[in-house]
């Protein structure tokens, strides 16, 4: 990526272009706009933090000019379920059994994390996340020890320049009072971080209720979860149907029977959920996020209901889930769900005679504008169209693993990694360009996640 118009980088350079009009010119643009179309080549003019004009060829003189030739131009990934928290505890999990991360980490490791172990943990995920070109990222943050584990998590999205929906949850302890059968309501916090941090129209900063449902709590507690979520006008998500001693809590009809479905809510893996339960999310307007390559390494877990979902219409998000068992980028969720319908349906494993097909454009909706949807931002982002904010990702076209490009779509989905993402704007700033972060310093963030991981994982041996 290279810079006129009076800006110059030098070799090895981290710096952007800022400024209040910015050219991205003669990029291979996909909008997945379906009014716009895709561009072979384009120039995508930026007004601060809003996409104005995609077209063709833009004369445009009063604007900082990036030269993107040879790039393929997307939307910024959109992650709705990510516990980043959990950052610093990378691939620990995944050849154990899924109950022993529950045991381990959300019991004796969870319990003992500092607010600073939870700010680290959260701005390495996010930043990240970012160097991979996801652009929007809903943090499930089941990690409220106190007031101040949520305020250092809501500060490291704030830091990372992510675009964030934080999902506040609750407290992680060494016993299962807030995780069976659990009497005790959602953690009456949240109503402060949402006068505090969330007032107004931020942008960039949005809050959701990670909420606990009818498989870990009493019915009058999951009730009233709901209505205050609702109260504060705020999305709710919820993990339903993983492992079979979840599913038979069948939590989707319970919402259902109360009445309570609505199109607010987002039903986090649904591999054990019944067809039943999948068409009253459908019905409801409501989401379901699939966390691709956790749900493939948790032995158990239950088979990715992709089929079942598309049979009636319904169009999944897409997740990192955690990253003590997989790896969070969105490039790894689309290529694997991809490759798993494909084998999967080709041998005779689904229920329907003709499951439904699946096109690679599909994959990277669901990775984009379909996550945007889940998250209550489809107005912002999740297209390259005029009018929503600048969240956009650049990779480089030329590189020897997708050149030379016969179809972006199928280049971005089925090869693409996170070392070919050049550049990533959030809301027109660069975030990353030329290959490189430019707000955070990745190095000094990595000693501090090492210390803070030897802290935890201390905690964890000598109990």
């Amino acid at each position: 990526m290279t810079v006129d118009s009076g800006f110059v980088r030098h070799p090895g350079s981290t710096d952007a272009p800022r400024g209040p009009r910015t050219l991205l010119r003669g990029a291979a643009v996909v909008t997945l706009d379906k009014e716009l179309g895709d561009f072979e080549q384009a120039d995508i003019l930026i007004d601060g933090d809003i996409i104005s004009m995609v077209a063709p060829k833009l004369e445009v003189h009063d604007a900082r000019v990036v030269d993107a030739t040879d790039m393929i131009a997307i939307p910024g990934f959109v992650d709705t379920h990510r516990h980043t928290w959990q950052s610093a505890m990378r691939h620990g999990y995944a050849e154990m059994n899924p109950l022993q991360y529950f045991a381990d980490v959300l019991q004796g490791i969870g319990a003992a994390y500092t607010p600073e172990d939870v700010h680290i943990g959260t701005l390495l995920g996010a930043a990240s996340a970012l160097n991979a070109g996801t652009t929007t990222l809903v943090d499930w943050s089941h990690i409220q020890n106190s007031p101040e584990h949520s305020d250092a998590a809501i500060s490291a999205l704030v830091e990372s320049g992510i675009r964030a929906v934080f999902a506040h949850g609750w407290p992680l302890t060494t016993d299962d009072r807030w995780t069976k059968d659990s009497a005790l309501p959602h953690p009456a916090d949240i109503e402060r971080l949402n006068r505090q941090y969330f007032a107004g129209d931020n942008p960039l900063l949005t809050l959701a209720m990670a909420a606990r449902g009818p498989e870990m709590t009493l019915p009058t507690v999951w009730r009233a979860d709901l209505e205050l979520a609702r109260a504060l006008g705020i999305r709710t998500s919820v993990h339903v149907g993983a492992y079979p001693h979840n599913a038979a809590h069948h939590a989707v009809d319970q919402y259902g029977r109360a009445g309570l479905l609505g199109a607010d809510m987002t039903f986090v893996h649904c591999c054990g959920c019944s067809d039943a339960e999948l068409a009253m999310i459908a019905d409801a307007g409501a989401s379901v996020s699939l966390g691709v390559h956790c749900e493939m390494n948790s032995q158990g877990i239950g088979d990715i209901p992709l089929d079942r979902l598309l049979s009636i219409g319904l169009r999944p998000s897409l997740s990192g889930d955690t990253e003590t068992k997989c790896t969070g980028d969105m490039f790894t969720q689309m290529r694997l769900l991809y490759a798993y319908y494909r084998s999967w349906r080709g041998g005779g494993h689904s229920a329907m005679s003709t499951p439904p097909d699946l096109m690679l454009r599909d994959v990277l909706e669901f990775a984009t504008i379909e996550g945007a949807r889940a998250a209550g931002l489809d107005h912002r982002v999740g297209t390259i169209t005029p009018g929503k904010q600048a969240d956009l990702v650049l990779i480089r076209a030329t590189d020897v693993n997708l050149a030379p490009v016969l179809d972006p779509v199928a280049a971005v989905v089925l090869s693409a990694h996170e070392g070919n993402v050049d550049s990533v704007l959030v809301a027109g700033d660069f975030v990353k360009a030329n290959g490189h972060p430019v707000r955070l310093d990745h190095r000094a963030l990595i000693r501090k996640a090492a210390i803070s991981q030897k802290r935890v994982l201390g905690y964890s041996v000598n109990g």
